[in-house]
């Protein structure tokens, strides 16, 4: 029977599923009447993936904009459809650079760079995801977009295949990442593995699987969560008396001493939402959460 559940699930995906496959399979073992997730994985990926039960879903959007960290094993010399290992061998040609001339390329995609997205991605065209004109082989143009690439590390480097951990900004893909390192490098490049460890403050070390969550007891699984406001840690905190907390849950601005911006409101200690301090020192309601 379903029931009302309220909390942040740091969970650990397998790969070879798919993210809303991880999501209904969490939500039964917590009987959540009300379950998201915060974007989803590729199924090829693996790692940290977290889940919003209850009160929790109306923060996930918040989580979207962190910066994320990934560990990906990159193939080079061969190409395909998809970029990753799941599509269809497109070329091959040789590989000849040492590691001194894969540090020099990957230089390049270090700090603010243009990328542009993959086909096979759930960007919409005209409402119709990408990947789906993609499956009915069509191509469309897409056009090139900003993202940040604050850290690019190698960590092993193979005759054929190097393993890198990169710091990024939301919406970058990190197959096109790897074909356009394997094109820097004459040789063409796939992504072969992916584990993203962490999210903004979040990280793939408290994180369980389906596997481990299904071995614990219900008093210990249920204190595998996080508190909803684990995803809003980013935003600066506001906390307000007795008075200004019940107008602001009643959907009233009220005076703070705060930065305009985006905030997490709180009264006695308790999350009340998220709000928006104006240039006048009043913050108004977003999001509010339901005692």
């Amino acid at each position: 029977m379903w029931q009302r559940v309220d909390g942040v699930l740091l969970l650990d995906k397998a790969s070879g599923m798919t993210s809303n496959f991880a999501l209904q399979s969490a939500r039964r073992l917590f009987s959540a009447a009300k379950a998201g997730h915060t974007g989803t994985l590729d199924p090829l990926a693996t790692g940290l993936l977290p889940l919003c039960f209850g009160e929790a879903t109306k923060f996930s959007t918040d989580l979207l904009n962190a910066d994320k960290v990934y560990e990906a094993e990159i193939v080079f010399g061969v190409t395909t459809s998809t970029g990753d290992s799941e599509g269809e061998i497109l070329q091959r040609r040789a590989v000849a650079f040492d590691e001194a001339e894969l540090n020099a390329a990957l230089q390049r995609f270090r700090g603010r760079i243009q990328q542009v997205p993959p086909m096979h991605s759930a960007l919409k065209r005209d409402g119709q995801p990408l990947y789906k004109l993609a499956r009915q082989g069509i191509e469309v143009e897409r056009a090139a977009r900003e993202v940040t690439i604050s850290e690019l590390l190698l960590l092993a480097h193979a005759v054929d295949r190097c393993r890198l951990r990169v710091a990024c900004s939301k919406g970058t893909y990190i197959r096109t990442l790897a074909e356009d390192i394997g094109e820097a490098l004459a040789c063409g490049a796939h992504l072969c593995a992916l584990r993203r460890i962490a999210i903004g403050p979040l990280r793939i070390a408290d994180a369980l699987t389906l596997d481990q969550l299904n071995a614990l007891s219900e008093a210990a699984r249920a204190s595998c969560l996080l508190p909803p406001d684990s995803l809003l840690l980013s935003l600066p905190k506001v906390c307000l008396d007795d008075a200004a907390a019940l107008r602001f849950s009643h959907g009233n601005p009220v005076d703070v001493a705060a930065t305009p911006g985006k905030c997490r409101v709180y009264g006695d200690n308790r999350l009340l939402g998220v709000g928006e301090v104006d240039e006048d020192g009043r913050v108004k309601p977003c999001r509010l959460v339901c005692a």
